[in-house]
């Protein structure tokens, strides 16, 4: 009869400003944190609407679904030991869509983080190619984070059997692959894609440099998979083949390369842009337990979109973090300690949590195929996307793969007095990931015996992997024990990056140092409010007060020595106050380079699967320093690296610091005469229902010009939908005036010309265009271009949905990271705005809005 209540009873809906001060309060008016919550994890329905209150209530929810499945099995934790250990985020922490899908009967959608998607062995057709392109757009939808490998796409120029005669390479379809994910939203955020392609695949270079022409692959991250042949011809300064097919002992196609000009290129494309990232795979598949069954489906074949999950076609993989502050007892003090006892048993537990979880995901899986089967679609419409989540179910149910990781290792570091990159920091840490290791396989091994192992557990082939016998030499019991029994999961542990998980624990983010324990943030303000301070005003006149925000660390180590954290102080005293801290010389962009990356070797021998880490450099270092890091990594050991130069990418927060003048953005310095030809970029889209089309003018690949109107109307302008670039060229007329010509090459090769794009759109358009064209050309910054038209105050709808066509188009052009000031947030009023991608996201909540 309760039971029956139970079902019949209708939940309590929530205002989002309930959700929201209700969270506020648990998160002691940490107003980021809530904000991130309520907006991404709480549970709610299409509609909007909020069925939880505050995190406890998401807790109860995933102990409740948890405990369900450890009934299915022998010595079942209870609901409330569960709930015990991932209540306020303070030891075991599900993360992304684990904690939003446990026990959610309102999203069909998977639990699953990343995914890794492919063909059976080297197809390159088009039905591959567009296979994966629908596979990748499915698993988005369902909120997952996809990664492909296109080392199987035939090199530019090579004979296809088909209209073209010639392949077009990777290029096309890395823009393919990224425009299908910015075109799925997953609930105020844009899919994650990972793009990896072989250093040894000869449009390699081409693959590497795609990225730095701006607006394109803006939809995904880059990887070059590189082997350790490649490595030794940088160091020895040999010549290297590249090959296709990669793997092929006779290849069609062979190119001879200098390793070191093509080393020098991704070195200065990583240490300009950020990207790509670097994968060295031939460490990865030497390490990697589940290639111990490549031949049984599990080959590696890439990663997730951050880099941490290496992965077979079809299997996904589910993340947790252990919160390692938590660990510390009487932190700060000279009485704090690592409490390794209860650390060990509560990886244990983490290790049988995540595996229940598995058992939750295959029921999710189940949902998912049930919803394609009843879809009015045909069958033949569905059958792409059902054999997808059939493979997928497969691989989770055979190999059980888990993703157990950690954060806060950088605040527990720093209670414990030790900075972080120091020698003794970096052995505690490794002591620390090593007990990971041990204590989570030998959990699997405790599975297996009550649950079974994976399917197809076999000794004797992984008896000569690395990390297996790393554990055999550690502890022999342990390796003994797995010869005997077995162990529940393919593969275990991971360090992902933990970006809204440690907002919510309130912590350093993964394996990364705190990035800085006192930063300023700013908030637009009403300059006419009382008790109101203007700090700044910027260009467009708002006004801007700034404020301290103090890492939770270093506010407790404040509190800790008797230091008040509501006092007003100035920078001096910031200053001295940073340097008397464990945080100390520790933050992202003080610790030692190398030191990190050695650090990262060390742990990676304790991790299965791989670590996302990004080493922070100050914009001044050099192309060469960025080489050296690199070469060190593959040195010590790491399976993949990622460097970050501060301002290659602009960034969103402030430092405490007053600025030097000498830093401040210069202008572009732009011909203020236009050269006869220019390079141009197309843009199509949509606005109000209305086809539209731009035609943006480049120098260095920045915008100095743009024209904009309708396409493809009798009105307009019609060009082929295959052409997004040409040249604008400047004549004159008769009788003395400017004509804009612009011309393209057809498919045969041919110039084609279309005269007078000044005659082709509206008048007060064009007119309007000039105007805006002369802000460019004169070096006003992108964004500040795009809020100039933004505020333009225009009566006549037609001229108003032009405005919103050149700002759309513009955007494209704003470097990622770039501020939006003086705009607010849509979903939670916040004016932590930046560009992303062409895009407006926010940085408090992650909603995005394009257009």
């Amino acid at each position: 009869m309760q039971k029956q209540e139970t079902l019949n009873k209708t939940p309590k809906i929530y205002s989002q400003e309930e959700a929201y001060k209700a969270s506020l309060k648990y998160f002691n008016n940490d107003d980021l944190a809530a904000r991130v919550w309520v907006n991404k994890y709480a549970l709610k329905d299409s509609t909007g609407n909020i069925y939880e209150l505050t995190p406890d209530d998401m807790h109860k929810r995933i102990a409740k679904e948890i405990a369900r499945i450890e009934k299915k099995y022998p010595n079942p934790l209870s609901e409330n030991k569960i709930y015990q250990l991932i209540k306020k985020f303070k030891y075991i922490v599900p993360q992304g869509g684990p904690m939003a899908g446990i026990g959610n009967p309102y999203q069909i959608a998977s639990l699953s983080n990343c995914f890794v998607i492919g063909n059976e062995g080297d197809s390159d057709s088009y039905g591959g190619i567009m296979k994966i392109d629908q596979e990748q757009v499915q698993l988005m939808k369902r909120r997952g984070g996809v990664g492909h490998d296109l080392s199987h796409i035939r090199p530019k120029g090579s004979a296809v059997k088909n209209s073209a005669l010639t392949s077009t390479g990777l290029v096309p379809f890395m823009e393919r692959y990224s425009n299908s994910t910015r075109e799925v939203a997953q609930d105020g955020r844009r899919g994650a894609l990972m793009l990896s392609v072989s250093i040894n695949h000869p449009d390699a270079e081409d693959f590497i440099d795609a990225k730095m022409e701006q607006g394109k692959i803006t939809g995904a991250n880059v990887s070059v998979k590189i082997d350790d042949e490649f490595m030794k011809a940088v160091e020895k300064n040999e010549k290297y083949i590249q090959k296709f097919p990669v793997n092929s002992n006779t290849p069609k196609a062979t190119n001879e390369i200098e390793a070191q000009n093509l080393w020098k290129k991704i070195v200065h494309n990583a240490w300009q842009s950020a990207e790509p990232g670097i994968l060295f795979w031939d460490t990865i598949i030497r390490e990697s337990v589940p290639d111990c069954y490549a031949d049984l489906g599990y080959k590696t074949i890439s990663t997730n979109p951050c880099g941490e999950i290496p992965l077979c076609p079809y299997d996904s993989c589910r993340l947790l973090a252990i919160n390692l502050f938590s660990y510390v007892e009487n932190p700060f003090t000279d009485k704090a300690m690592f409490n390794f006892n209860l650390f060990k048993e509560h990886v244990a537990y983490a290790q049988r949590i995540m595996d229940d979880i598995i058992d939750l995901e295959l029921e999710k899986i189940d949902s998912i195929l049930a919803k394609i089967d009843s879809d009015p679609e045909e069958d033949e419409v569905k059958r792409v996307e059902k054999n997808l989540w059939l493979n997928i179910r497969k691989k989770a149910h055979e190999g059980r793969r888990t993703g157990i990781g950690i954060t806060a290792e950088g605040d527990m570091l720093a209670s414990l007095s030790m900075r972080y990159g120091s020698k003794k920091a970096n052995e505690f840490s490794v002591k620390v990931h090593k007990t990971i290791a041990l204590e989570a396989y030998r959990a699997s091994v405790n599975a297996a015996k009550e649950r079974g192992s994976f399917l197809m557990y076999d000794s004797e082939r992984e008896k000569n992997n690395p990390f297996i016998l790393r554990l055999r030499e550690a502890d022999e019991k342990l390796y003994y024990e797995m010869l005997e029994h077995g162990r529940r999961n393919i593969a275990l542990l991971t360090i992902a990056p933990t970006g809204t998980t440690s907002l919510m624990t309130q912590t350093t983010s993964g394996i990364e140092p705190v990035f800085l324990p006192v930063y300023k943030r700013r908030r637009k303000v009403n300059p006419n409010d009382k008790d109101v301070r203007v700090d700044f005003v910027d260009e467009v006149g708002d006004s801007w007060e700034e404020y301290l925000v103090f890492h939770h660390g270093f506010k407790q180590w404040m509190d800790v020595k008797g230091y008040s954290v509501s006092k007003s102080y100035t920078d001096e005293e910031i200053e001295k106050l940073i340097k008397s801290s464990p945080y100390y010389k520790a933050t992202s962009n003080d610790v030692d380079w190398i030191s990190k990356v050695q650090l990262q070797g060390e742990v990676q021998k304790w991790v299965d699967h791989s670590i996302s880490v990004t080493i922070n450099l100050p914009n001044d270092v050099s192309e060469e320093l960025v080489g050296n890091l690199y070469m060190e990594a593959w040195k010590s050991g790491c399976k993949g690296v990622t460097v970050y130069r501060d301002g290659s990418r602009s960034g969103v927060l402030v430092s405490h610091k007053k600025e030097d003048k000498k830093n401040k953005e210069m202008l572009t310095s732009f011909p203020v005469k236009r050269p006869q030809v220019l390079e141009a970029d197309v843009v199509r889209f949509q606005n109000n229902r209305e086809k539209w089309i731009a035609f943006i003018g480049l120098i260095d690949n920045k915008p100095y010009e743009i024209f904009t109107g309708l396409s493809d109307d009798e009105d307009g302008i019609l060009i082929p939908r295959w052409v997004n670039e040409g040249l604008i060229i400047k004549n004159k007329e008769e009788d003395g005036t400017s004509r804009y010509d612009f011309q393209f090459k057809n498919k045969r090769g041919y110039k084609t010309t279309i005269e007078g794009l000044s005659h082709k759109f509206n008048p007060e358009f064009w007119n309007y265009a000039k105007l805006i064209s002369s802000t460019l050309r004169h070096g006003m910054p992108i964004e500040k271009v795009v809020d100039l038209i933004n505020s333009l105050q225009l009566d006549n709808e037609s001229i108003n949905t032009w405005k919103n066509g050149v700002a759309r188009a513009l955007k494209r052009y704003v470097a990622d990271g770039t501020v939006a000031k003086g705009q607010k947030c849509e979903n939670c009023n916040s004016t932590n705005l930046i560009y992303q991608e062409g895009c407006l996201t926010c940085k408090d909540c992650g909603s995005s809005k394009c257009g």
